[in-house]
C-alpha cells in the first residue's frame, strides 16, 4: 500500500523502514527542506546509527502531497506538536482515511489525549493509535518487538495490524484505545523518576519499586477514566514502562539521570537533545490525578521536583515515608 510517516523524527524514520519492509511504498514528510536533503542524499538518520533507510523511501516537505491518496498515514510529530500539525494536515485528509498516531502524550490545557486533538482538528479522519515497549533505535534494525494498535473499530485495527506485522515486528489489537494512550504517556513521567533514582546511585530494589508502584499509580488513573485494567497489564502498560525504566534508549530515563546528578530539566533536555515527553506529561497527569481523585503520589514528587524546587533525594525519601497502606485495596484481610 501507499503510506506516509508524518515527522522525520527517529521513531517515524523507524516506522517508515519497517513499512518499507513489509513492501509498502513510504514517504516520510518533513517541515524542514534542510532534514528532507540530508535524509534524501544519505539515507541515514543521524539518531539511528546502523539503520539503513531503503532507496525506495521518498521525501517531502509538501504536505498535501504528502498525504494525497496514501491509504495510511502515520503522525509521528512529538506530542506538543500534534495539534498544530494536525491543524494543517486537515485540508489534505480524506473521509476516512486512516491516520495512526504514534506519539505519546496528554496536552496540559485540555487533558486530551493524543487521538482525542488529532479527532477534533481532522474529525473526517480513522484514527488509530500504536503503542508498547518499541524503541526506535531497535526497531530500525529489525531486532524482535511487540507492540498493540488501538482503534474505534476491528476492521481498522486489523488494518494497521496487517500494515506493520512481519516477522521482526508483531502486533495485537486491542479496542481501549484511551488506555493505550493513558499508559504510553503517563509511563514517561515513571521513567524520569527511575533514572532520577538511577542518578542518585540508588539500586535494582528502587528501580523494581518504581515499576510496581508506577502502574499501580497509572492503573489506578486509567480505570477511573473508564480505561480497561488489562490494558495496563499489557504491552502498553507494564511492557512499556519497564522498557523506559530500564534502557539507556530511553530519552526520559536518561533525562532523569541528569536530574538525578544535579541538574536542572532545562540542562537536562538540551544534553539529550530530542523531546523528553515526560517532561511535558508530568504537568498534566497531575491534572488527571486531580480531576479524578486519584491518587498519585510518584506524579506528584515528579512535578514537585521539575517546577516547585524540590530536590529528588527528598522526594524519594519523602515517598518512603507516606503514611502506612495496604498494597491492593481490592484483597482485604479475612479478619
Amino acid at each position: 500500500m501507499k503510506a506516509s510517516i508524518i515527522g522525520a523524527g527517529t521513531w517515524g524514520t523507524a516506522l517508515g523502514i519497517l513499512l518499507a519492509h513489509n513492501g509498502h511504498e513510504v514517504t516520510i514528510w518533513s517541515k524542514f527542506q534542510q532534514e528532507v536533503d540530508a535524509l534524501q542524499e544519505t539515507h541515514r538518520h543521524k539518531n539511528l546509527p546502523g539503520a539503513v533507510i531503503p532507496e525506495s523511501m521518498c521525501f517531502s516537505s509538501d504536505l498535501e502531497a504528502a498525504l494525497k491518496d496514501q491509504e495510511l498515514v502515520v503522525l509521528a510529530v512529538p506530542s506538543i506538536f500534534v495539534r498544530a500539525t494536525a491543524h494543517e494536515m486537515k485540508p489534505y485528509v480524506g473521509e476516512g482515511q486512516v491516520i495512526v498516531s504514534v506519539a505519546k502524550g496528554i496536552e496540559e490545557g485540555t487533558l486530551y489525549t493524543i487521538s482525542d486533538i488529532i479527532e477534533e482538528e481532522i474529525p473526517q479522519a480513522d484514527v488509530a493509535v500504536l503503542s508498547g515497549p518499541s524503541h526506535a533505535e531497535e526497531v530500525s534494525r529489525f531486532i524482535p518487538t511487540t507492540i498493540v494498535t488501538g482503534a474505534h473499530t476491528e476492521k481498522t485495527a486489523l488494518f494497521v495490524q496487517n500494515a506493520f506485522m512481519c516477522d521482526c515486528f508483531r502486533v495485537y489489537i486491542n479496542p481501549d484505545i484511551k488506555g493505550i494512550e493513558i499508559g504510553g504517556a503517563t509511563k514517561n513521567v515513571i521513567a524520569l523518576a527511575a533514572g532520577m533514582a538511577d542518578g542518585l546511585g540508588y539500586g535494582d530494589n528502587t528501580k523494581a519499586a518504581l515499576i510496581t508502584r508506577g502502574i499501580a499509580e497509572i492503573e489506578r488513573l486509567g480505570v477511573k477514566m473508564g480505561c480497561r485494567m488489562e490494558t495496563f497489564n499489557g504491552l502498553s502498560g507494564i511492557g512499556d514502562l519497564i522498557v523506559t525504566c530500564a534502557s539507556m534508549h530511553s530519552r526520559n530515563r536518561r533525562a532523569g539521570i541528569l536530574m538525578g546528578e544535579g541538574r536542572s530539566y532545562e540542562e537536562a533536555m538540551q544534553e539529550v537533545g530530542q523531546t523528553v515527553e515526560g517532561v511535558y506529561a508530568a504537568k498534566a497527569a497531575r491534572a488527571l490525578a486531580e480531576k479524578y481523585e486519584v491518587s498519585m503520589p510518584i506524579v506528584e514528587g515528579i512535578n514537585q521536583i521539575l517546577f516547585e524546587g524540590k530536590s529528588a533525594r527528598e522526594a524519594v525519601r519523602d515517598l518512603m515515608l507516606r503514611d502506612r497502606t495496604i498494597e491492593n485495596v481490592n484483597v482485604p484481610f479475612d479478619k
